[in-house]
């Protein structure tokens, strides 16, 4: 299973939000380069970069700091926020990420989500499938939709996509465990590489969503907050 580690950037800033909203912002660390060369240097390959002013502003907003991490580190970068054009995916790629996440757009607009995944094939675009109660949100989840999770990843899955990263808004931040039993539900029901994200707490959790089938997970306030170090995760490497 691939360990990844989240940063959220504001204001060109490493921040953690709690459930999503914006008015709960702690900074961590002023430079976001620093972080990704420790968790590089803790022997994890995998980071998931998150414009979070990108997904709010519905454009990106961070594509700089992308390319300082891309240039000084070898991280293995997914990159999400703000995607709204297929040039935006290109010039993502561009600058340094190898996967690039998109989950408003499979909502919003469908056809231009699968031109995307047509054009850039199963390897490099992830399906973001965020919720709360079990619907889709989107738009930095400031927006909910009525469509439930598993019929939404499900359908997908059957046009092509081959990697899925499913957070639970409820458990995002809070550091209360994740969202075991809906990963083992949409994995008894779809037959996807599925990336768990949101309430990471403990090596057990970790341990938790490996045996629920899960392809990757993404760690990200408990690591900030001391929980779990990086070091811990480099030996689950």
């Amino acid at each position: 299973m691939r360990i990844i580690v989240a940063i959220d950037i504001i204001g060109g800033k490493c921040v953690r939000l709690t459930r999503g909203d914006f008015t709960t912002k702690k900074v961590y660390n002023e430079d976001p380069l620093a972080v990704a060369r420790q968790i590089e240097d803790n022997g994890i390959s995998y980071l998931h970069l998150v414009d979070l002013d990108g997904a709010k502003n519905k454009k990106i907003e961070n594509i700089k700091v992308l390319e300082k991490i891309a240039e000084k580190t070898k991280l293995r970068i997914d990159f999400g926020g703000g995607l709204r054009t297929y040039d935006d995916v290109i010039s993502i790629l561009n600058a340094g990420a190898r996967q690039v996440t998109a989950g408003s757009i499979a909502v919003t607009d469908p056809d231009l989500f699968m031109e995307w995944l047509n054009n850039l094939g199963q390897e490099k675009l992830i399906l973001g499938a965020d919720c709360i109660d079990r619907k889709v949100s989107t738009g930095g989840w400031l927006e909910n939709s009525e469509q439930d999770i598993i019929s939404f990843i499900s359908d997908y899955r059957s046009k092509g996509v081959k990697y899925t990263i499913c957070t639970d808004i409820s458990k995002d931040g809070m550091l209360q465990g994740p969202s075991t039993s809906l990963y083992k539900e949409i994995l008894d029901s779809v037959k996807i590489k599925l990336i768990a994200s949101g309430g990471i707490s403990s090596l057990k959790d970790i341990e938790d969503v490996r045996d629920a089938g899960c392809e990757g997970v993404i760690i990200g306030k408990a690591v900030y907050e001391g929980r779990i170090s990086l070091t811990e995760l480099g030996m689950q490497c």
